[in-house]
């Protein structure tokens, strides 16, 4: 019963270091994290190796509609970092190893 509890709580740390390590990105000594603005996050990691529009997104409310863009970094370490951001806020960070 000890050794389930043990292989439960380290499944549980693993799973719960996973999912912080997609809400934040290490740029050299700077870390940026999901809410960030697109200017700090451009002061922290510097220029993307690109940058695409995917759309625009309305508001909850409907009133209002703000862009969608999409930062990649990268490689580095062969894996490469793209970002997300609607209305200049970003709110998810995806790692992918290159080809």
């Amino acid at each position: 019963m000890m050794i389930k509890r043990m292989l439960f709580s380290l499944t549980l740390a693993i799973v719960a270091g996973q999912a912080s390590a997609a809400d934040t990105l290490r740029c050299g000594s700077q870390l940026v994290s999901v809410g960030d603005r697109s200017s700090e996050v451009l002061q922290k990691c510097g220029e993307p190796v690109s940058r695409d529009v995917l759309g625009y997104k309305r508001s909850v409310n409907r009133r209002e509609e703000f862009q969608v863009e999409e930062w990649t970094y990268g490689p580095n370490g062969g894996m490469y970092q793209y970002l997300r951001f609607e209305g200049n806020r970003l709110r998810q960070i995806n790692s992918k190893r290159g080809n």
